[in-house]
């Protein structure tokens, strides 16, 4: 589904069942040899699916370990962004002449937990959720907002080395399937000029919400 959402020079790979654990290679085996069967299906599968995408761009596979910051760390000229939730994996990746950088996400289409949207929510994205509400309350703009988010720092991070807090970057949804990012901190210098914020679409399918992010290499002609 995740390809809905990016460029045709952006490769994806998705899933909605686990892989058998044998297909993890054995670095990355050994970062959750220790962990709850969910955690190690999770986390080899969407692996998994990395590899498969970095196939489609003619990348030999590899073993897809975590950073510092648990982020993945991809080939030389590579970038992309994974993610996984309750049945959903998925990745997408670029080469770097096409792509800066991703950022994806996925989460259930359900309201978010009692007390979440007070700690990811600025006072202006609360108003402008609940006029999302009012015009269409089959969309649970919450989640979607915490999604959009998320996909924010995963595109953040890798340009910045930093961290993004939910309160540093200012979302605003539109019903179109679409998304602006406003920074409200520094951003990193990208071909020169500071990093102000990201466009980013949306998709809600089969129960599951998709948010991405691909900063293009080249800005598109205008």
């Amino acid at each position: 589904m995740i390809e809905r959402l990016v460029p045709a020079t952006v490769a994806c790979a998705d899933t909605f069942v686990d892989v058998p654990d044998s297909l993890m290679w054995p670095a990355e085996a050994a970062l959750v040899a220790g962990a709850v069967e969910k955690r190690r299906r999770e986390f080899g599968t969407v692996r998994h699916c990395a590899r498969q995408a970095l196939a489609k761009l003619g990348v030999p596979p590899v073993a897809v370990l975590p950073g510092e910051k648990r982020e993945p760390q991809w080939p030389p000229n590579i970038v992309g962004s994974m993610t996984h939730c309750a049945g959903y994996r998925g990745a997408s990746v670029a080469h770097r002449i096409d792509a800066l950088t991703l950022g994806i996400d996925a989460e259930p289409h359900g309201a978010l937990p009692n007390g979440v949207l007070e700690t990811i929510a600025l006072p202006r994205e609360l108003h402008l959720l609940a006029a999302l509400a009012a015009a269409d309350p089959g969309t649970c703009w919450d989640r979607l907002l915490f999604c959009a988010k998320e996909s924010t720092y995963k595109a953040w991070f890798p340009l910045a080395r930093r961290w993004l807090g939910f309160e540093d970057a200012s979302v605003d949804l539109h019903r179109d399937g679409t998304f602006t990012v406003s920074l409200r901190v520094p951003g990193p210098l990208v071909a020169g000029s500071e990093l102000r914020g990201f466009a980013g679409q949306w998709l809600v399918h089969d129960g599951l919400m998709l948010t991405s992010i691909c900063l293009p290499a080249e800005p598109p002609p205008g």
